[in-house]
């Protein structure tokens, strides 16, 4: 990595954290992406640290496929493969182009479908062939069918009132649709795909179930198991029952309030008793402050289910994760009395962030679903790039090793045809990209933007003979200007999507970088129903066909993707508990308990022991290992000289030196409230949204 990137990098992290974590970051990051998978037979979620909502799951033999949302931007209905359900590889979309002529598809006469779009996918395997369903906003339900996986795609406007759904080829050769909030509706379709049969529409679990939305329905021996997702008045994922598809069924929840100790994002308030456009004036809408203490809909909640080689049944659901948008996670699913439970015997309803990969027969190496750099040399696109809703084709190219943007007309960056975007990455990630303007035209804008409700943009604006270098942010309706002579220059983005928050940075040589602007709260919301994107643009603002810009060698930086070294094995370290504030303590009485942050005696001192795959135990600098005597709230955390009666804990990373301990006995979490006085005690389900209720750690060494 540029030695100036990092610094840059650790900067902003150094914003964020307090002083004594800073200091305990590495002086150097290796050049990789995010991947749950952590080499050692684990993997963490996220599974990707980037966006990717309405996740739906499918085995096909030892293959596994992940359909997911695209809403407006092309190519659409993503699909992901992976061959251990841990790393994934983007193999294919459904198709290029939206093919509705409706202007609002490619953002013409200030139409547009921010919001819309392709949502709420299904992907099926049957008679020899993939099927995938999703519904397009005003089009009805839209069928994409191909024998291959990575096409071609044949497309079926199915039409009809039929929406967020999943769909169930049946023994008997029929196919159902599953769908509806609240009141759930079952529809047969036509074998043809031409549409649905109309007059078998049935409800078959009525309102007042709590039954919510985002369905994925399953026969698993004779039994019909339908996967649900309701949000009031917070996030729940529960399962519906039946023996036959039109019911009756019976419902429980099967995960709630596992948030992996994240809180929810700020959503973007728009304006009240006013019609809400795109362009609006930021200063007409805000960014609010959350209750990071509640669990709103962070949760882990719709996905689908999946059954592996070795029997044992996954959950792929998603959580809303702050600026990110939302990202997909990995849960085992532990079966009781006949209901798919998520998490493990002993804490079911939570689940691990940390866990044991799938028991695959496969040799698949560490990787990222997505190439995230691209150098314009070749003669397509990356497959991590979309463009911001149908582009006029004869507007771009690759040309020379380089993509060329010819602007059109549009007021700001969201009108801006032609913008090609990429999520952004976490949790904290640095995008770079060249910007050569030699070709720009007065009127022209064009450089490195976030799509977003309030969005933001730093790059160049032609005015006259003018060259104004200008950081645009919509939430303050602000801009800030320079006069630049250059015709090339770097353009950055510098996120802590944890934190969400951001800020823009130049360079004239590609060395130096000097910040432009505040650093910018980031949301997300649900105009767009979309994350933050990085986005290169250019438009004209002045009404007018103008010349065009120039981008090369986009980069992003993740330095905190290497996770190797954040489980201290071998060192010792003190443990400080988040909610408390203070240092973990080996009293001599035997029981652990707590003092000062600032004691730094033999007993406030723990080395980590490696046990293998993530699992660790804990040996007091006096000799004594921490083990757990008795159940439930009543298990006192103790201490005894015996190594083999220490408990084995698999460690749970939040990075940042943050960290939670779960026994592999109970598959609960050591904590201490932060109230009661208590000892530490083994019977912790999990960390709450703000990491305060007494099992969220901090190791120091």
């Amino acid at each position: 990595m540029n030695h100036n990137v990092y610094n840059k990098v650790l900067g902003l992290v150094r914003w964020f954290l307090p002083f004594y974590l800073f200091a305990l970051l590495p002086s150097k990051s290796i050049a990789q992406s995010w991947t749950a998978d952590n080499g050692n037979g684990t993997f963490t979620n996220p599974l990707f640290y980037d966006e990717f909502s309405d996740p739906d799951i499918l085995r096909v033999g030892d293959d596994y496929y992940l359909a997911g949302t695209t809403m407006h931007t092309v190519p659409g209905l993503v699909i992901l493969h992976s061959k251990d359900l841990v790393n994934w590889e983007n193999i294919s979309y459904c198709f290029d182009r939206f093919d509705f002529a409706d202007d609002a598809f490619s953002l013409k006469n200030h139409q547009e479908i921010y919001g819309q779009g392709v949502w709420a996918p299904a992907i099926r395997y049957a008679n020899g062939q993939f099927y995938v369903f999703t519904n397009i906003n005003g089009k009805g339900l839209q069928c994409y069918t191909s024998k291959d996986i990575r096409g071609p795609w044949q497309h079926h406007n199915m039409q009809g009132r039929i929406y967020d759904l999943s769909v169930l080829f049946d023994d008997d050769g029929k196919i159902y649709a599953i769908h509806g909030y609240g009141e759930v509706k079952c529809t047969e379709l036509k074998p043809d795909m031409s549409g649905p049969i109309e007059e078998t529409e049935r409800t078959i679990i009525p309102e007042g179930n709590a039954v919510g939305e985002g369905h994925h329905m399953y026969k698993i021996d004779g039994m019909y198991y339908l996967i649900s997702t309701d949000y009031m008045p917070n996030g729940r994922t529960l399962c519906s029952r039946s023996k036959s598809i039109w019911g009756p069924y019976e419902t429980i929840t099967i995960t709630a309030d596992e948030t992996f100790g994240y809180h929810a994002a700020p959503l973007t308030q728009v304006p009240q008793n006013e019609p809400y456009r795109i362009g609006h004036d930021g200063t007409k809408f805000g960014i609010p402050d959350v209750d990071k203490d509640a669990t709103a809909c962070t949760n882990i909640h719709q996905g689908g289910i999946v059954e592996d080689q070795s029997g044992q049944w996954w959950a792929l659901l998603m959580m809303d994760f702050h600026s990110i948008g939302r990202t997909v996670t990995l849960a085992p699913i532990t079966w009781k009395e006949g209901w798919p439970m998520l998490g493990l015997e002993g804490n079911l309803g939570r689940a691990p962030r940390t866990w044991l990969k799938p028991a695959i027969n496969a040799d698949v190496k560490p990787h990222a679903a997505y190439e995230r750099n691209e150098d314009f040399n070749g003669k397509s696109l990356g497959r991590v790039w979309q463009w911001n809703h149908n582009p006029d084709d004869s507007k771009w190219s690759l040309k020379n090793g380089r993509l060329r943007l010819q602007s059109m007309p549009a007021e700001q960056l969201m009108w801006a045809r032609n913008s090609l975007t990429q999520r952004v990455v976490g949790p904290v990630s640095v995008a770079t990209v060249e910007l050569y303007t030699k070709g720009m035209k007065d009127g022209d804008v064009a450089g490195l933007g976030n799509i977003n409700v309030p969005c933001s943009w730093m790059g160049i604006v032609k005015d006259g003979q003018q060259t104004i270098l200008r950081c645009f942010e919509q939430a303050t309706n602000d801009t800030i200007d320079t006069s630049v002579t250059t015709d090339k220059l770097w353009l950055r983005m510098v996120g802590d999507y944890d934190h969400d928050s951001a800020h823009y940075e130049y360079s004239l040589d590609g060395e130096h970088y000097q910040q432009m602007g505040r650093q910018m709260p980031l949301s997300y919301q649900l105009i767009s129903f979309q994350g933050s994107r990085h986005a290169l643009f250019a438009f004209n603002h002045k009404g007018k066909n103008g010349g065009y810009a120039e981008f090369d060698n986009f980069r992003v930086e993740e330095p905190m993707a290497d996770r190797s070294g954040n489980i201290p094995y071998g060192k010792t370290v003190r443990i400080i508990n988040l909610a408390t504030g203070k240092a973990m303590f080996a009293q001599f009485h035997g029981l652990v308990y707590d003092t000062e942050a600032t004691d730094v005696s033999q007993q406030s001192r723990f080395r980590v022991i490696d046990k293998g795959q993530g699992r660790v135990i804990l040996q007091c600098e006096d000799g004594r290992y921490i083990f757990c005597a008795g159940y439930g709230l009543a298990g006192d955390v103790r201490l005894t000289t015996d190594e083999q009666k220490a408990e084995v804990f698999l460690w749970q990373d939040y990075l940042n030196h943050e960290f939670m301990l779960m026994s592999m006995r109970t598959h609960k979490y050591i904590g201490k409230s932060p109230t009661t006085g208590s000892p530490y005690s083994m019977d912790y389900v999990g960390a709450d949204p703000a990491r305060r209720n007494g099992a969220v750690l901090r190791w120091e060494e």
